[in-house]
């Protein structure tokens, strides 16, 4: 991955997750849906960066494992991300 990201945003779910990623300058690099096995990869290769994502149950395991990593994690109340939901 290159080190010009910024700010990885993940929608965590069951078994893909939608990683979003940012650069410097607000542009998105790419926006994909990823396994567990590459997001845990994705984690571990990627240079230091800000990992964005919903607080759930899971949120929290993915954030201890971002964290080992050297990433600053940001937990975001589910009422802050609801206006972001975009369906229909």
């Amino acid at each position: 991955m290159t080190s010009k990201i910024s700010i990885l945003a993940i929608d965590l779910a069951k078994g893909s997750f939608q990683v979003c990623a940012v650069g410097q300058d607000g542009m998105v690099v790419f926006n994909r849906a990823m396994s567990r096995t590459r997001l845990a990869t994705l984690l571990a290769d990627h240079p230091a960066c800000i990992v964005a994502m919903e607080a759930c149950a899971t949120s929290h395991h993915w954030g201890r494992l971002a964290q080992s990593n050297g990433h600053e994690v940001r937990l975001v109340p589910a009422a802050y991300v609801k206006p972001f939901v975009k369906r229909q």
